[in-house]
């Protein structure tokens, strides 16, 4: 299965990497100097390891050979999927934190919180879909929310013929708090999204970068602007 990944951008953070000549973040990442402006992490997420995203940002620099040192990324006389492959790594460092999910886990958390029926794993790549989510978990609290995905995925589970009994399955506990661990960290996402303002990035593991949105738009068009 595939990772629907979410992941909340502090937009000046973006912003400034993108204003500053290419020379200067590659050679930030290789110090590590650039760590000293990366946003602060949520506490209850998680996102990429700065060593992590520093390793990929210069072999980016090495795959794609030279540059103009002292041009900011949108000015570049390079590819644009090299452009793009740059700027969703930017977008990943200027992450205060992620949230990963299966793709078809999706339905347990957004459904029963929407009362709509997704028409495919594909929908939860498209923005409104969060939009119309975050807005409806604006009425309810983190545990209510939390209580209804596991009553969700327990009538699921009946539906189905299945046990809810854990001696007959040592599955279900851990599955359990696993749901409970997963829609929390959602709730704690989206809702520090709306309430602060920052946009969410969303996009699917190994998804080409044109398919990614940062808010409402393509990572295409943010980085036209």
């Amino acid at each position: 299965m595939v990772d629907v990944i979410i992941s909340l951008v502090n937009r000046e953070s973006l912003s400034n990497l993108l204003s500053m000549p290419l020379g200067d973040v590659i050679s930030g990442m290789e110090s590590m100097s650039i760590r000293e402006i990366r946003p602060s992490r949520v506490e209850s997420l998680h996102r990429q390891f700065d060593i992590d995203l520093e390793g990929e940002v210069l072999e980016w620099a090495d795959r794609v050979g030279e540059i103009d040192q002292k041009t900011a990324l949108s000015n570049q006389s390079i590819g644009l999927e090299e452009k793009l492959d740059l700027l969703l790594l930017l977008s990943h460092w200027s992450s205060m934190g992620e949230w990963r999910c299966w793709d078809a886990r999706l339905f347990l958390y957004v459904e029963p919180a929407t009362g709509r029926r997704m028409s495919g794993t594909g929908s939860f790549l498209k923005p409104e879909v969060w939009g119309n989510f975050s807005e409806t978990i604006a009425n309810t609290d983190r545990a209510s929310f939390i209580e209804s995905v596991v009553i969700d995925w327990m009538s699921r589970r009946e539906e189905l013929g299945e046990t809810m009994d854990p001696s007959m399955d040592p599955r279900i506990l851990p599955t359990m708090e696993s749901h409970q661990n997963s829609s929390g960290s959602l709730f704690d996402i989206i809702d520090k999204s709306r309430r602060e303002g920052h946009p969410l990035m969303i996009g699917r593991e190994y998804l080409d970068p044109f398919s990614w949105y940062i808010g409402n738009q393509k990572l295409l068009e943010f980085i036209e602007d």
